[in-house]
């Protein structure tokens, strides 16, 4: 389906019978990525007595409970309130799901035994963009991130002046293909977070980041319209399902 948008200023022509997602399925098996050592997540069904939720067994419903945590199991968008000392929902804040994007592929700098994305490296790639959301895949780029073990692999990570950057270019939804924008173990300094939410002194309440995504080879750099697709929970973080289309008339 075709369809023409005033978004902002400029008329945008999107294709929307070709939906890109760059989220990860969540399976409740140890093929599911995982992160901050949790193990992986359950899905089972209900058992109750001699009732099993499952119509293999005898049921007449397939009936199944899910055990995860959105942060180490599945992509997911989170708000301020991952860091905040007030409760703060994604559910509060979030209020418009669509947003124009720029996808950059970079390639993080080695720096002793970290790999970093810096302010240098995205001050190019973000040259004339004026769109709300960067969705960053780091390189190298490969299909086993949708079931990588992501505990102590130390992953790539944005520096702080990096997320300065990002938030100074007005960017207000932030995507990566990591479990986290900061380093597995900073000491909980969350350097990249706070540079980015502008917290805690002129917090972006309204600005969210989602962490891990896949974004396939296939899909090319450039700008896309993105509509974020969280789940409906009360929390800081929510399970999402983000999705690129095609801007034709660029």
């Amino acid at each position: 389906m075709l369809a023409k948008i005033q978004y902002q200023s400029a008329e945008l022509e999107i294709d929307f019978s070709k939906p890109l997602d760059i989220s990860i399925s969540l399976r409740g098996d140890d093929k599911n990525p995982v992160a901050w050592y949790l193990k992986h997540p359950e899905i089972s069904p209900v058992r109750d007595g001699n009732f099993i939720g499952k119509v293999s067994e005898g049921a007449s419903v397939n009936f199944n409970n899910i055990w995860f945590n959105p942060h180490a199991h599945s992509t997911h968008t989170e708000c301020v309130g991952h860091i905040s000392r007030e409760f703060e929902s994604l559910e509060k804040h979030l209020k418009t799901y669509f947003f124009r994007s720029r996808l950059i592929s970079v390639e993080p700098e080695k720096k002793g035994a970290d790999q970093v994305i810096t302010k240098a490296m995205l001050e190019k790639k973000l040259s004339g963009f004026e769109g709300e959301a960067l969705v960053i895949r780091t390189l190298p780029n490969y299909i086993g991130k949708i079931s990588r073990q992501y505990s102590h692999s130390n992953w790539p990570y944005l520096e702080e002046a990096a997320s300065v950057l990002i938030r100074e270019k007005g960017i207000r939804h932030l995507l990566i293909d990591q479990p986290s924008v900061d380093k597995e173990k900073d000491d909980g300094k969350l350097l990249a977070h706070k540079a980015f939410w502008n917290f805690p002194k002129q917090t972006r309440y309204d600005a969210t980041i989602t962490e891990l995504i896949y974004v396939p080879n296939k899909i090319e750099d450039g700008e896309y319209f993105l509509n974020l697709q969280p789940a409906s929970f009360l929390n800081d973080a929510a399970p999402c399902k983000p999705v690129l289309y095609k801007i034709l008339n660029l």
